[in-house]
C-alpha cells in the first residue's frame, strides 16, 4: 500500500510540471483520475484490509486493495509518472540499514517527504499521515532502521535522490539536496509527532 499511495501524489506533481511519464507521454486527466481512484480506494479500504489480513482473512476490502495496488497503481504510475516519492526511495537505498525494508515502506517515507517538499496544507498532511499510521507503514527514520540522523549520514540520501536522471526533477519546482535533506528531517518530525514520540 505504501508504493500505491505514492501514485496519486506523483501523478499530481507530474501533471502540474508537465513532466513526461514512464511511457514517454504527458499526464492526461484520465491517468490523473485513475491515480485519484487508487488514492481513494487506499484511504477507504486500507485500514479495514489491514485488520482483515492480520487474521488471515480475505475480505472485499482486501480484494479492493489488491486491485488498487496492482491495476490502479500500475496504470496510474505508467500513465501518471513518478516524482519525489520514488526518487527519495532510491536515495534511501544508499543506506545499508534500509536494505531490509520493503520497496513500499521506503516509498511511503518518500511520499511523506515529497508532501513536505510541496508544503501541502497541514490538514492534508495530517490526513495522509493518519492513514499511513493506521495501515502500519513507517513514518519515521527510526522505523526505517535509521538511527543516525546526522547531516553527514543523511545528506548522501538527499544527493542520490537528486541524481540527474532521477524522477525528483519531475516535481513542479526545482529541488536540490539541501531541500530534500530538510524535508526528510521535517517528515521524520511529523511522523514522530503523529505516533507520540515528539
Amino acid at each position: 500500500m505504501g508504493d500505491a499511495m505514492a501514485t496519486y501524489f506523483e501523478a499530481r506533481a507530474c501533471y502540474k510540471s508537465g513532466a513526461l511519464t514512464c511511457a514517454g507521454g504527458k499526464v492526461g486527466v484520465a491517468a490523473l483520475g485513475i491515480a485519484k481512484l487508487c488514492f481513494d480506494t487506499l484511504i477507504e479500504e486500507g485500514p479495514k484490509a489491514r485488520v482483515a489480513l492480520d487474521v488471515g482473512a480475505c475480505t472485499k476490502s482486501v480484494e479492493k486493495i489488491i486491485e488498487a495496488n496492482t491495476l490502479l497503481s500500475g496504470i496510474g504510475f505508467e500513465s501518471g509518472g513518478l516524482a519525489g516519492a520514488h526518487a527519495i526511495h532510491n536515495g534511501l537505498t544508499v543506506l545499508e540499514e534500509c536494505h531490509s525494508m520493503n520497496h513500499g515502506e521506503k516509498v511511503n517515507f518518500g511520499t511523506l517527504t515529497q508532501l513536505v517538499l510541496e508544503n501541502i496544507k497541514e490538514e492534508e498532511l495530517n490526513y495522509v499521515l493518519s492513514w499511513m499510521v493506521s495501515v502500519g507503514l513507517p513514518v519515521t527514520l527510526e522505523q526505517l532502521g535509521i538511527e543516525d540522523t546526522s547531516r553527514e549520514h543523511l545528506m548522501p540520501v538527499a544527493i542520490a535522490a537528486c541524481a540527474e536522471n532521477d524522477t525528483l526533477h519531475n516535481m513542479p519546482f526545482e529541488v536540490n539536496p539541501e531541500m530534500v535533506y530538510n524535508a526528510m528531517l521535517a517528515a521524520d518530525a511529523y511522523g514522530r509527532k503523529k505516533i507520540g514520540l515528539f
